[in-house]
């Protein structure tokens, strides 16, 4: 079975991509590389044996994503591209809708022209926004409360009328929550430009030397330390998540929603705590005002993942931060190491 992966190159899709190899299928990596690297495709090749068909793509460019589908063979798309920094979204949100909607509506005209309509959609907890309930099941309201997590709920909704309008679509929308941790190899991982967004990446800079100190936005929140709990899984999990969907959309028509956590919280303090004892050393921090927009506790519900998909995480914390320590040990600079 042959599958197209848009920003395959990245964190999410490079683990994956190494799943679908090992799993036997034939990939097609699409990625324009802006925040990621053409490495790690060469290492996933590397770890498997198995090439990679790789195409320096951006999926604005309609006629070029165009030409890709028309070359034939193609069963199916897992649709990770986009860009993702929170922050970075509410200071060019023109830039966000226009990558991530427009991309992807170019990707569903191609896809629609070649009769490729098997989709798994790479979606996000933040779709949830700030909501009070918790675990957050699939039928909670949707709220996004920024630019980033609004392009992947407008997607959400253009798929759902997709389906609607032309039932022989088969699409997966995986809610996930906050990946974290890398192959166990340690040969690829989290590589994010700049300074993180994300937490792990962040703890796992200042341990190796790369800066100074974490910053944890907020200590007043109603948790048992007054900071943040989110729900981490391990990549590999995730990646395995995306298989069992796309497993799942090979004799199925329609659109699917599924949460893909632990159904665990852990808060930002347990999270240093816990990666300090993997490195050996205390991880120093300091505390910082709220972040706007930050919820006090995010986890999910994944048990409809676990009835139709089989599937649940496996991975507990403290194999997340050894997983994501090995990686940063061994590529203190990255892809660039």
């Amino acid at each position: 079975m042959k599958v197209l992966v848009t920003g395959g190159a990245g964190y999410i899709g490079s683990h994956t991509t190494l799943r679908l190899l090992q799993a036997g299928y034939d990939v097609v990596v699409l990625d324009n590389l802006v925040n990621s690297s053409r490495e790690s495709v060469l290492r996933v090749e590397h770890l498997t044996g198995r090439p990679v068909d790789f195409r320096k793509l951006d999926l604005l460019d309609a006629r070029g994503v165009d030409q890709l589908l028309a070359e034939g063979g193609f069963e199916a798309v897992i649709h990770f591209a986009g860009l993702k920094a929170v922050a970075e979204s509410v200071e060019k949100p023109l830039r966000y809708y226009e990558n991530n909607i427009v991309g992807t509506l170019n990707l569903l005209n191609a896809m629609e022209a070649h009769a490729v309509r098997q989709l798994v959609f790479s979606s996000s907890a933040t779709v949830y926004g700030a909501s009070g309930e918790m675990p957050l099941i699939e039928k909670a309201p949707l709220d996004a409360t920024n630019p980033y997590g609004r392009t992947k709920e407008q997607i959400e909704d253009i798929l759902s009328d997709l389906c609607a309008a032309d039932h022989r679509w088969s699409i997966a929308l995986l809610r996930y929550f906050n990946p974290v941790g890398a192959h166990e190899s340690g040969i690829i991982g989290e590589d994010p430009s700049g300074t993180p967004n994300n937490l792990l990446p962040f703890i796992a800079q200042v341990a190796v030397g790369r800066r100074e100190k974490v910053i944890v936005f907020g200590n007043d929140y109603a948790t048992d330390d007054g900071t943040g709990v989110r729900d981490y899984i391990h990549v590999m999990d995730l990646a395995a998540g995306h298989l069992a969907a796309l497993g799942h959309l090979a004799d199925k028509n329609g659109v699917f929603r599924w949460n893909l956590g632990t159904g665990q919280g852990s808060s930002v303090l347990e999270v240093i705590e816990t990666f300090g004892l993997v490195v050996g050393k205390p991880i120093p921090f300091q505390f910082a005002a709220r972040r706007s927009g930050d919820a006090a506790i995010s986890y999910a519900d994944p048990s409809a993942a676990l009835a139709d998909l089989g599937w649940s995480a496996h991975r507990d914390l403290r194999q997340m931060c050894e997983d994501h320590w090995r990686w940063q040990r061994k590529n203190p600079l990255g892809y660039e190491s």
